[in-house]
């Protein structure tokens, strides 16, 4: 199955659940997340995003890259990991509140990032916690700053 297809159908899934009243949503979109079998820090934020409530679909892929293109993710907010969740791209290290802030608020962007592998970002955890961006981004490679963390 094509990585557009998948999209397009996380996003009819969004907007129909969009349409919902809030007490209809009892548990957070699945997230699906394209990463290496063999990373343990994607691993680490897909057991952060599991924490926060959401279902977490994991998909082992050779190489994340043709996830990012296809997705629009532009080269400058490349990370290790790329996942699609309620149709939106997350690119990396996302906190998890992010995610749930965007899905609560819905603005006309394709995703969220946090570029590279900062340490301190969740599922990188270390002994110290560099201040970072999460920069959202549209389809055209307009980025803004979302969060600052």
């Amino acid at each position: 199955m094509r990585i557009t297809s998948l999209l397009v159908a996380a996003a009819a899934v969004g907007v129909s659940a969009a349409a919902l009243p809030p007490s209809v949503h009892r548990t957070a979109p699945v997230v699906t997340v394209y990463k290496s079998p063999t990373c343990g820090c994607c691993e680490k934020w897909v057991e952060h995003m599991r924490a926060a409530g959401f279902t977490v679909k994991a998909v082992d892929v050779a190489d994340v890259s043709p996830y990012m293109a296809e997705l629009g993710v532009p080269r400058s907010l490349a990370s290790c990991h790329t996942a699609v969740v309620d149709g939106y791209v997350i690119e990396g290290h996302v906190p998890a509140d992010l995610v749930h802030k965007l899905l609560r608020e819905r603005p006309k962007i394709a995703g969220l990032a946090v570029p590279g592998m900062v340490t301190g970002s969740p599922g990188m955890e270390g002994d110290r916690k560099d201040p970072y961006d999460v920069v959202a981004f549209d389809l055209k490679g307009k980025t803004t700053v979302y969060a600052k963390r």
